[in-house]
C-alpha cells in the first residue's frame, strides 16, 4: 500500500475519539481527558509514565511512588467523528469528559492536574 492510499484510508477511518482515564486506585485520584484518537492517547499516557515524563507532576510522582499496578489506565467513552464539517469536535470532547466527570461524582480534588 502506498503512502496516499493509507492517508486516504485513514481519513475515511479515523480513530475513535474519546474520553479516558488514568485511574489511581490506591488513592481514589484520576486523570480524566479527551483526545481525537484515543487508543494512540493511552499508549502515549503509559509511555510518558514508564518514562518518567509526565506532564502531570502529581500523576507522575504518584506512579513513582506506588509503581504502575496502583494505576488502571483506560477509555471510558468514544465518540464517532462528527457529520457536520462545522461541528468543533474539540468542544464535543470537552463536554463529554465534564460529563465522565459529573457521572462519577468526583471532587476536584480527587483530579490530577492537566497540563498541555
Amino acid at each position: 500500500m502506498d503512502r496516499k492510499e493509507a492517508v486516504r484510508r485513514y481519513k475515511e477511518n479515523p480513530p475513535p475519539a474519546g474520553v479516558f482515564v488514568v485511574r489511581n486506585v490506591a488513592e481514589g485520584m484520576v486523570l480524566i481527558g479527551a483526545t481525537p484518537n484515543v487508543a494512540g492517547r493511552l499508549n502515549r499516557e503509559r509511555f510518558a509514565l514508564e518514562m518518567g515524563s509526565h506532564t502531570s507532576k502529581q500523576l507522575q510522582a504518584d506512579w513513582n511512588r506506588l509503581g504502575a499496578d496502583a494505576f488502571v489506565i483506560e477509555v471510558l467513552d468514544e465518540i464517532e467523528e462528527p457529520e457536520d464539517p462545522g461541528t468543533d469536535l474539540k468542544e464535543e470532547l470537552e463536554e463529554l469528559r465534564q460529563m465522565w466527570i459529573e457521572k462519577l461524582e468526583l471532587k476536584p480534588e480527587q483530579l490530577y492536574k492537566m497540563v498541555g
